[in-house]
């Protein structure tokens, strides 16, 4: 849950300005909405400044409406006033019946007689009409009607009844600037030694490895938490093996801050923002910027010399001067804004299609039947149309997963606020089907608890640097000097799941994975140091998914807990480059053993300036009551992976015949994700003309029940697996839902009794299974009367 926290100090640089007053000139008067001074219940959203000019408040009540925004405006005079309200009919663009984001706007507690929120397929300047000012200082408040992800960016009060606000954005951020009284020129914020712009898993990595290694650091974040796309905000938990390897003491920082979350999405708590938070505002090189938002940068040649970057609250500007910079924002914002060169899949077309965003959503049981509003302005879908979130074993909850993904043929810059709300129309519209449709009985008790509305996106811009890995490279672990990071995740691609993406072909909103092989996963794969800087911006770092890779090798490295570690190189490069003033490519060309050196050093070690003396064994700065993760592997498709066997075939009764003993026809993967599972892993397929034959011999002719063991049931697996028993009465056909969750002890399930000779098997197909099909091992045990 987001928490208070005082403006950065350097606000109060900006002399006799009120930081929530709304700003008077020439007799208009404009209140930024993200300003108020009690937002109430609406959420500041900063996704999609780029695509039209500002954050804005949102009413993400999910189907309840929020508490009012209130604040009050000082208005120069008493008067006649015109009333316009940026905002959108955010459903309009594809003519959606009704208007969801209905909200009025209240003044001086009287709402105006004009409803906003349902016109306009764009950002435009509602107009509200008139009111009566009869005080200078007047209560204004933002009334949500629906609950249904109002938004509205700002009000203007104008007594010139010709005036009408420009919907340019380019001429509105100029117009903004001069209505609010900013200053011409942004806050020098001071200089530094590496701005870091961005506050995900990389960013964080970077900022605390740099002040580590004795740089000056500041630390840019647009959201009010730390930790990205594995923040409380979107709950993706974090995802990669660390300290392994080449440089087996990487990834010590990562898991000081790094989640312990049990679930995706999980829970606030499990997410730990605070203690993210206090982590790094413990590093005294590092200066926190949160609810800042880099916007520009300024350029002397091929060198970025500043960014610019402004309050999300205040709309103050700032300016950041450093030697370095790393762009950590996962799209590769400063690079583009600096000319960098990079790679993109636009969505225009089906070869150019490129991963999504996710919006995860939860449901629990209310203990009582709980209404849920008719959405006629969502999707319209059946049952049928999306994988049923999956529910607790007590059925007391369900979430929606990483696979509630969209997006993949729109622009994954200009379209992000498309993709976004046709990924809540999804959502929505699954959960109305649930409540109001052909889920209304069995889901009577089930209340929306929470679906988030900052999106989890997987791909966008790819930095150039001076070597771009390929997914040849890794799987045919080319050995390069500079290998540091080690990346332990399958080559993992989303594309829509054919299954349910015959409604809206055009925009699919549930992905499945195609898992690539050849990594290596108990070492890992190690990612070059050149990957992690800018080709032809030459004091420009990044960290993260937008590093100089291929699209098909950021499948492997997208995940959060190896881009921290690619922060952890970043940071201590940019030591490197200050002490010996020079730039990223001289570390490789002239200073990689020393590079080498550092990146052998554990976590916490630390020194007071980059020429000063290291002390390895320097105590943690943070508090010690925080708890600290342990080194993590973590691999596709869920929990931590110990390395050792989750279930022992020995200590199983009966016959067991494990997945290691199997027969395998086709293309077969072997995964530890999902627990418990039998020996040291189980199989999975996805695709093509797979088998996979478990043989056996009973010691005595009789009567048998068989069980069948495939690894905790997953919404990627197939609902119709195709499984063969043959025994002394021939062949028996079984299908099996193998998104189901297994019944019985230890992860098995029944295939029924059968009679046996001697000699018997079980066949387990791919045969008209839609979707991916596991085996993890077979039971054999004496029928009991």
């Amino acid at each position: 849950m987001p928490m208070t926290r005082p403006l950065p100090a350097v606000l109060a640089l900006v002399a006799g300005l009120s930081l929530f007053a709304p700003a008077v000139r020439a007799q208009q008067v404009l209140v930024e909405a993200e300003s108020f001074a009690e937002p109430g219940g609406w959420s500041v959203d900063t996704q999609f400044t780029h695509i039209m000019g500002s954050p804005y408040l949102l009413a993400h009540g999910l189907g309840e409406p929020v508490k009012d925004a209130t604040t009050t405006v000082k208005f120069p005079s008493a008067g006649q006033y015109k009333v316009f309200v940026r905002t959108k009919d955010w459903v309009a663009r594809w003519k959606a019946e009704g208007a969801p984001g209905k909200f009025q706007l209240l003044i001086d507690g009287k709402p105006l007689a004009e409803t906003f929120g349902t016109k306009g397929a764009d950002w435009f300047w509602h107009d509200g009409g008139t009111v009566e000012i009869t005080k200078t200082d007047v209560p204004v408040a933002i009334k949500d009607l629906t609950g249904f992800d109002g938004r509205v960016d700002a009000i203007v009060f104008s007594k010139d009844a010709n005036f009408t606000p420009s919907n340019d954005v380019k001429e509105l951020a100029a117009w903004r600037k001069k209505t609010l009284g900013l200053p011409a020129e942004p806050v020098d914020a001071g200089e530094f030694d590496i701005v870091v712009v961005g506050g995900g898993y990389g960013g964080m990595g970077a900022a605390i490895s740099a002040s580590r290694m004795g740089c000056k650091v500041a630390l840019i974040q647009d959201r009010p938490v730390l930790g990205g796309n594995g923040s409380s905000e979107i709950q993706v938990w974090s995802m990669g093996g660390t300290t392994l390897g080449k440089y087996p003491k990487l990834g010590e920082i990562v898991e000081e801050f790094a989640d312990s979350a049990k679930s995706s999405p999980g829970t606030i708590e499990e997410y730990g923002d605070e203690k993210k938070e206090v982590i790094v505002k413990a590093e005294k090189n590092i200066k926190l910027f949160l609810n800042t938002q880099a916007f520009a940068v300024e350029m002397d040649g091929n060198k970025i010399k500043s960014v610019t970057a402004r309050n999300t609250k205040t709309s103050e500007e700032f300016k950041f001067r450093a030697k370095l910079f790393a762009d950590t924002t996962g799209h590769g914002h400063i690079g583009a804004l600096a000319g960098a060169e990079f790679t993109m899949a636009d969505g225009s077309n089906k070869e150019n299609l490129h991963m999504g965003m996710s919006n995860m959503w939860k449901w629990v049981d209310a203990g009582q039947p709980v209404s849920f509003p008719e959405t006629p302005w969502a999707l319209k879908l059946s049952l049928a149309d999306f994988p049923h979130p999956k529910a607790s074993q007590d059925g007391k909850w369900g979430k929606a997963e990483w696979f509630w993904e969209g997006g993949f043929f729109r622009h994954p810059i200009n379209d992000l606020e498309y993709i976004r709300d046709w990924n809540l129309r999804a959502a929505y519209g699954a959960f109305n089907t649930m409540k109001n449709g052909e889920g209304k009985a069995k889901y009577a008790n089930a209340k929306l608890a929470w679906l988030a509305y900052v999106g989890g996106t997987r791909e966008s811009r790819l930095l150039t640097g001076d070597l771009v890995l390929s997914r040849e490279d890794i799987v045919n672990k080319v050995d390069y000097d500079d290998g540091f990071v080690p990346t332990t995740w399958s080559i993992d691609l989303h594309v829509p799941k054919e299954q349910y993406a015959k409604k809206y072909p055009e925009d699919p909103f549930i992905s499945r994975a195609i898992f690539g092989e050849g990594v290596d996963k108990k070492n890992g794969y190690p990612v070059p140091y050149r990957c992690f800087y800018s080709k032809n911006v030459v004091n420009l770092f990044m960290a993260g998914r937008n590093i100089s890779v291929n699209r098909e090798a950021l499948g492997t490295i997208r995940v959060m807990r190896t881009g921290g570690m690619m922060g952890e190189i970043v940071g201590k490069a940019a030591s490197i480059c200050v002490k010996h003033n020079a730039l990223p490519r001289d570390v490789y060309e002239k200073h990689l053993p020393e590079l080498k050196e550092l990146a052998n050093l554990p976590g916490r070690a630390r020194r007071e300036t980059v020429t000063a003396q290291i002390d390895e064994n320097a105590p943690l700065p943070a508090t010690e009551s925080l708890q600290r993760a342990k080194p993590h592997r973590r691999e596709e498709g869920g929990t931590a992976a110990a390395g050792a066997l989750s279930i022992d075939p020995a200590k199983l009764a009966g016959l067991v015949i494990d997945d290691a003993k199997a027969t395998f026809n086709g293309k077969w993967s072997k995964g530890t994700g999902l627990k418990p599972y039998v020996g040291t892993s189980y199989a999975y397929s996805q695709g093509g003309d797979a088998s996979a034959k478990f043989a056996f011999e009973v010691k005595e002719p009789g009567s048998y029940e068989v069980r069948f063991s495939y690894s905790l049931g997953h919404e990627n697996r197939s609902k119709t697996v195709p499984v063969t028993v043959t025994s002394a009465d021939g062949d028996k056909s079984i299908t099996i839902d193998q998104q189901a969750q297994p019944g019985l002890e230890n992860g098995f399930i029944s295939l029924g009794t059968f009679k046996f000779d001697k000699a018997g098997s079980v066949t387990v197909s791919n045969k008209g299974a839609q979707g991916t099909i596991a085996v993890d091992a077979i039971q054999v045990l004496p029928a009991t009367k």
